[in-house]
């Protein structure tokens, strides 16, 4: 059976389009898929070392450590993903539990006072997150000063508010109601208790990858880390949703502080690393740090890998020098496997 012409040039289109789906879903494999395969390694690694690993609570236990660094990541995902960075969000996650705690404690931070209740004071810690995250993003947009500069510059002051607000000290406390969410849970059968950090991260994730792989908005964060002269030139408000992405950024570690807060209590540098932890985690999880292309799912599996990798350096009683060699080493891989798919076009 031979084609004509038209026949074939009817086929050529179908060809074209088929093309295009397995260069994207080769893509979308290469991207994230690894990172859930380097997981699953990680997890049976534990499992072999820790047996008691396998039982539901304690994986849950494991899931809700780690989900302070997941909503973070989600977070982050979408600040590079426009091509920038965002080195804030440790501070801004201590910045929330310092707050909240001198609020509790019947204290004013710069002026403002809050009722001592966890509905008041949660609410409280959000907006000024969002408020951090504004700004952030106007000195980018407006101002042009490059992220990686901006956001280092307000982690400094966020550090030196603390500093000045705590005198190296904490003062407050945190209540039974707010820190819920980072050691209680629903009772269920089989699971016994499913925490409630791992409602909330999950809740977090689903809306993070809506949002970005979903929306039109999602779409814009990809098209400007793309190119932003090319969006700007398609109609696209270039500077509201880079303004947008940071904010996103800072919700979600105003999010984290709270279940870092429930978790681990209060601390003057209980986010200290943790951007850097966010910034491995994206990377790890197929995001590249050119901006353009991006998984906010691949960022939030990230960082539970790079938890599994923390907790097994922790079971062969390795120090926290040695936890951050191997932290700067998995980014120079991830960022190194990145530019080497760009290189290949996958």
């Amino acid at each position: 059976m031979t084609l004509t012409s038209e026949s074939s040039a009817a086929i050529a289109p179908t060809r074209s389009v088929l093309a295009r789906v397995v260069r994207f879903t080769r893509a979308r494999v290469h991207a994230t898929g690894t990172i859930f395969i380097v997981l699953i390694v990680l997890l049976v690694w534990i499992a072999w070392k820790n047996p008691n690993f396998t039982e539901p609570q304690v994986f849950l236990n494991f899931v809700r450590r780690a989900t302070p660094l997941m909503v973070l990541a989600a977070g982050q995902v979408f600040v590079i993903a426009i091509g920038g960075l965002d080195l804030s969000v440790g501070s801004t996650v201590t910045a929330t539990v310092v707050a909240s705690a001198m609020w509790f404690d019947g204290q004013s931070l710069l002026g403002i006072s809050v009722p001592a209740t966890s509905w008041a004071i949660i609410p409280a810690a959000v907006v000024m997150a969002t408020v951090i995250g504004l700004i952030n993003g106007l000195i980018v947009t407006k101002l042009r000063v490059p992220s990686f500069i901006t956001t280092l510059g307000m982690l400094l002051i966020l550090s030196g508010a603390i500093d000045y607000w705590t005198g190296g000290a904490p003062r407050g406390y945190l209540s039974d109601g707010y820190r819920r969410f980072g050691i209680e849970g629903i009772d269920m059968p089989i699971l016994d208790r499913l925490p409630y950090a791992v409602v909330v991260m999950l809740l977090v994730a689903v809306a993070a990858a809506l949002l970005l792989h979903r929306s039109t908005f999602g779409q814009q964060v990809l098209a400007i880390g793309e190119s932003d002269r090319t969006s700007f030139v398609s109609g696209v408000a270039v500077h509201r949703v880079r303004i947008l992405a940071f904010v996103i950024s800072a919700i979600s570690a105003a999010i984290a502080g709270v279940l870092l807060g429930g978790i681990g209590g209060i601390s003057a540098d209980v986010g200290g690393g943790l951007e850097f932890q966010a910034i491995a985690a994206v990377v790890l999880g197929g995001t590249a740090l050119a901006g353009g292309r991006a998984s906010a799912p691949g960022a939030v599996v990230g960082a539970l890998t790079l938890s599994a990798v923390f907790t097994l350096l922790n079971l062969y009683d390795l120090d926290e020098g040695i936890r951050n060699i191997v932290q700067g080493l998995i980014v120079i891989a991830a960022v190194g496997g990145m530019a080497r798919r760009e290189l290949r076009g996958t």
